[in-house]
């Protein structure tokens, strides 16, 4: 039996799993059985924990396909939102993540647990690089965009139509073929940007390992950031997924991108995994 705890940010939900309780096991076979959607508990990755503190610890995420991912936004917000509850936190504190991109410094906003158990968080989510990119496709059309890095790689694609497409594909399809491109050998989370205003975006995220997402804290800072840097929008940016908006505050080249959104706790419970 595996215990888990299962938390949503704006839809993309995760299982909190301590590296205690999944000590000696494969963790990518785990994290496909428990993420599977009709014959496990469903999620789109697992973030395996360990305390290394009162308010810190140190995560390690698989995707839901079971390959290893640097980093999640609304993952590692997931495991604050956890943490949260586990000490339990007030608003006002800080909780430290070690990632494989780096720390992470949560800022605990606001808390609601009027009905189950909710957090609003602020986390810095580094300093992003971007620039221009070039991809060419199977069948010879050239796709314009911005290759951001947020601790984990990005690709990312302006659109003009409500409907995502480019040259009458669909956003899913293109986002399939350029996350494993040979341009991106470790395979590339895709987003495609429409811009509403200067201060409002919409977005649509290919997740590397995962497919299309409600929701992607990096790929909303890399939607943010490509944005900012070269389509005219200013900071703070409200940025609309599916499964709900983030604020991004970011000053641009060199400093650090503040990510603002929700988490959810939604279950506890163990499972079978054989």
């Amino acid at each position: 039996m595996i215990p888990f705890s299962k938390a949503h940010a704006c839809g993309n939900d995760f299982l909190v799993v301590t590296e205690s309780a999944a000590a000696g096991r494969d963790w990518a076979y785990l994290t496909r059985k428990l993420c599977e959607r009709n014959t496990g508990v469903g999620a789109d990755g697992v973030e395996f924990f360990s305390w290394t503190g009162s308010k810190s610890g140190r995560i390690r995420l698989h995707n839901a396909d079971g390959s290893i991912a640097e980093i999640s936004g609304n993952g590692t917000r997931c495991v604050a939102a956890w943490m949260a509850a586990m000490i339990p936190a007030e608003a006002g504190d800080e909780l430290r993540i070690e990632t494989d991109a780096g720390l992470r410094v949560c800022r605990i906003n606001r808390i609601d647990s009027s009905a189950g158990y909710s957090v609003e968080v602020t986390t810095g989510m580094g300093i992003p690089s971007a620039r221009p990119k070039s991809v060419t496709l199977a069948d010879g059309r050239v796709v314009e965009g911005i290759a951001v890095s947020t601790g984990n790689p990005h690709f990312v694609i302006l659109v003009n139509d409500t409907s995502f497409s480019i040259a009458g594909e669909s956003w899913e399809t293109i986002g399939s073929e350029i996350c494993t491109h040979k341009d991106f050998p470790n395979q590339t989370n895709v987003e495609f940007v429409r811009v509403l205003s200067r201060n409002e975006i919409e977005i649509r995220i290919f997740e590397r390992g995962v497919g299309p997402t409600t929701s992607s804290g990096t790929g909303t800072s890399a939607s943010a950031t490509a944005a900012i840097a070269f389509h005219n929008c200013v900071s703070p940016l409200r940025v609309v997924a599916p499964g709900g908006a983030q604020s991004v505050v970011w000053n641009g080249t060199g400093t650090e991108l503040e990510l603002t959104g929700p988490a959810t706790l939604i279950a506890r419970g163990e499972a079978w995994v054989g």
